[in-house]
């Protein structure tokens, strides 16, 4: 079993001003930043590996409001950072690619968390699709080379759950720890497919080609986030959360293929 460990990832950028950006949906804690609406220090997000590029450049744009402030990511695995956050791990906002994972930390969240967008599948090939995958039904083949996610990582518990519904008992050459991992395989022609979000299958350009099936839409996975009681940043935190579930977040989700909540 192979997988990229989770990276971090910070940038500059450009953010809706003004004190609703923490006023929050759903999730949050009672702290607040200063009079004028600033927040500085550190922020700490970990989220889903399918949230990278959405979530870096919204992580940019509060940076450039707030000069005084650094971002800071950990991309992964949804299980393997609920396990994290379980054990300690210092981070101030969790956004998990299932309600599963989310519900490993519920205790730990500061309020009800709460969905701010959705998922599904899509089958990756590499361009010109040379395995000639047609379906679904491919991953039952044991002549081709074929990734998918590791079943305790949402990604691939939803591949499970598909595959059940077709009938059909897949035949993965490796299980990774987290989608992005499984579009690399297909980036550099490892494999002749992998299961990964529809969302993974634009972000990845021309690089591979994307085969939607319609057993997808059975299995969708909802997105939930909230701010952790424990946040050292509570209130950086709330300004991100604002920030992702507000009309300008949700459009870069839309942009990106996330489907609205």
């Amino acid at each position: 079993m192979s997988g990229h460990p989770p990276g971090h990832r910070a940038g500059r950028g450009r953010l809706l001003a003004g004190a609703s950006l923490l006023v929050l949906a759903g999730c949050g804690t009672d702290s607040t930043a200063t009079a004028d609406g600033e927040v500085g220090g550190t922020l700490t997000v970990f989220a889903a590996a399918s949230l990278t590029d959405v979530f870096t450049g919204l992580g940019d744009q509060l940076e450039a409001e707030h000069p005084g402030l650094d971002v800071q990511f950990t991309f992964a695995g949804s299980s393997t950072l609920a396990t994290q956050i379980g054990q300690g791990a210092p981070a101030d906002v969790f956004a998990s690619a299932d309600t599963a994972q989310m519900d490993v930390v519920a205790d730990l969240a500061a309020d009800e968390p709460a969905v701010f967008t959705g998922n599904a599948l899509e089958i990756a090939v590499p361009a010109g699709n040379p395995g000639g995958v047609t379906g679904l039904t491919d991953f039952a083949d044991p002549d081709l080379a074929l990734a998918v996610c590791a079943p305790d990582v949402p990604c691939g518990a939803a591949a499970e759950a598909v595959f059940a519904d077709v009938g059909i008992t897949a035949q993965p050459d490796t299980q990774e720890q987290d989608v992005r991992a499984a579009l690399t395989k297909v980036q550099l022609g490892e494999v002749d497919a992998a299961l990964v979000y529809a969302t993974d299958v634009r972000a990845a350009g021309d690089d591979v080609e994307g085969i939607p099936f319609p057993e997808a839409a059975q299995e969708p996975n909802e997105y939930p986030l909230c701010v952790l009681a424990a946040a050292p940043n509570p209130a950086a935190a709330e300004a991100f959360v604002a920030l992702v579930r507000l009309a300008e977040g949700q459009q870069a989700l839309t942009d990106a293929g996330f489907r609205t909540p």
